[in-house]
């Protein structure tokens, strides 16, 4: 039976991100994604709920992440779901909880909402890679990157070959 483990969020993060290292030196952070949700009532009343998302990105991502976003600023990911379980020290309860490993993302917004023109994604690895994303200011330090495709600029649009 095949299986498929897939997520696709958009919200807002909830908390700086804070960038830490494994011992290894692998980089990782764990954010909080708020994904709003609006709808009618039977009687036709409005109404609005609020899911909260722990998501964790590793590498490259994760140090991504923690340079160019803020609390409050939209972020678009993709990921797959995880379930961590352990025993609760101070009950001796089992405990769990589901998350998402985040696999993608893409900056949403203007540039003062902590997103980019055209925006674009991380690698499909949560491991290793460097995300495609990078501030304006770091795609023009680095042309040379893989995997880099810049937006042309406007006024260039009568060399466009078609």
């Amino acid at each position: 039976m095949p299986n498929l483990n897939k997520v696709q969020l958009m919200g807002n993060i909830t908390r700086d991100p804070e960038v830490r290292y494994t011992p290894k030196g692998t980089a990782v952070t764990d954010i909080g994604l708020a994904i709003n949700r609006n709808y009618s009532t039977d009687d036709g009343d409005r109404r609005e709920e609020t899911t909260f998302v722990d998501i964790t990105f590793w590498g490259r991502q994760a140090e991504v992440i923690g340079e160019y976003m803020k609390k409050g600023r939209p972020l678009y990911v993709e990921g797959r779901l995880q379930l961590d379980q352990w025993e609760d020290k101070n009950t001796g309860q089992q405990r769990s909880r589901l998350k998402v490993i985040g696999d993608n993302f893409q900056f949403l917004g203007g540039r003062d909402e902590g997103g980019q023109r055209g925006g674009g994604q991380g690698q499909q690895s949560s491991q290793q890679g460097a995300p495609q994303q990078q501030s304006q200011q770091s795609q023009q330090q680095a042309p040379t990157q893989q995997n880099y495709d810049p937006i042309p600029p406007s006024d260039d649009d009568d060399d466009i070959p078609f």
